[in-house]
């Protein structure tokens, strides 16, 4: 269910930095061309930065981490996509469902690939009348119980450098 892409499985293991990314803001969050144009920039801007980019997302019910840019724009283009969460992507994986990830989704996959750091359009919150319908976003449930452990030899120096 999850696949790491090997460019993004090559970083991990050499300790090179990687930042995660959402995909729910290529999918739901604004329109085609400028969710595609967005989502590359971000991508080279990490890469400039000296870090490797691991969009998130979910195509034919795998989790993939690391999408290709056909794959980014697929997603940026492809109609009656998914808004995938932490408590969607059984369902998804089973439907062989495509969408976008959103924190929550994209904190677990980054968790369980070994990625420490992520980058957002931003995250769900408390929804109007929480008291009544308990519509709390599932992304600040995952916030507060995926905690990743340090990774073994990595220096924080060597991450500011």
């Amino acid at each position: 269910m999850l696949q790491i892409a090997p460019h993004v499985k090559e970083a991990i293991e050499t300790l090179k930095p990687v930042v995660a990314l959402e995909s729910t803001i290529i999918t739901h969050g604004m329109p085609y061309p400028a969710n595609l144009h967005t989502a590359l920039e971000v991508e080279q801007v990490i890469r400039e930065a000296g870090a490797v980019p691991a969009t998130i997302g979910v195509i034919n019910g795998i989790i993939k981490v690391g999408l290709s840019e056909e794959e980014i724009t697929y997603l940026s283009q492809a109609k009656d996509l998914h808004k995938i969460s932490l408590k969607d992507l059984s369902v998804a994986a089973a439907k062989k469902l495509s969408g976008g990830t959103t924190v929550s989704a994209t904190m677990f996959a980054s968790y369980k690939a070994g990625i420490q750091v992520f980058a957002t359009g931003g995250i769900g919150g408390v929804h109007r009348d929480a008291r009544e319908s308990f519509d709390v976003s599932t992304d600040l449930e995952a916030l507060g119980s995926i905690n990743p452990e340090p990774v073994k030899g990595l220096e924080l120096r060597r991450i500011l450098q």
